[in-house]
């Protein structure tokens, strides 16, 4: 298994080994581990694991998660998965392709369709979960023309990030 499978599985089902949408920190915690930085606002807590990011409310009674944010572009900064999601999938290479995504996702039976086209970023949305593909579209982000062999840069055609989050998308 591979980051990719991590990927395509988060795009499919929404969740990171099996926790999701609606689950407590604590609950968070017990899957993706201790080591994390929490950012808390009024009602509102944000978690890093690095890798993942998620958004937890409490406008609906107990602390819960409304957002997950698996932050692809962070890895090509260096290590920054959690250990349970290594344990699990193995290594994550430092970007993702998105052509390579979308095959893993049609392999698992679902569809990705165009959401946002427009900027530098493009969105697509996997129909069957209502996540979001976050996919790099600036053939040259830094206008210079200097970095197209360069494995520190983004490139036209890596994956950003993907989002899961229901209130903000709805599901479909």
């Amino acid at each position: 298994m591979s980051g990719l499978d991590f990927y395509s599985h988060v795009a499919m089902h929404g969740d990171v080994l099996g926790t999701g949408i609606g689950s407590g920190p604590g609950a968070w915690e017990a899957t993706v581990g201790p080591d994390h930085l929490d950012d808390p606002g009024k009602g509102l807590l944000r978690r890093d694991y690095g890798l993942v990011e998620l958004s937890f409310s409490d406008a609906d009674g107990p602390m819960s998660c409304f957002g997950i944010r698996i932050q692809v572009h962070r890895l090509i900064h260096g290590p920054c998965v959690p250990s349970p999601l290594i344990h699990e999938y193995g290594e994550f290479a430092p970007r993702t392709r998105f052509e390579e995504l979308r095959s893993a996702v049609l392999s698992l039976g679902g569809t990705i369709e165009p959401d946002d086209l427009s900027g530098d970023v493009h969105r697509y949305r996997v129909p069957e979960s209502g996540v979001r593909i976050f996919v790099i579209d600036d053939p040259d982000p830094y206008g210079d023309g200097d970095h197209a062999d360069d494995p520190e840069i983004h490139q036209a055609g890596d994956v950003w990030a993907l989002s899961v989050s229901p209130n903000w998308w709805g599901r479909y």
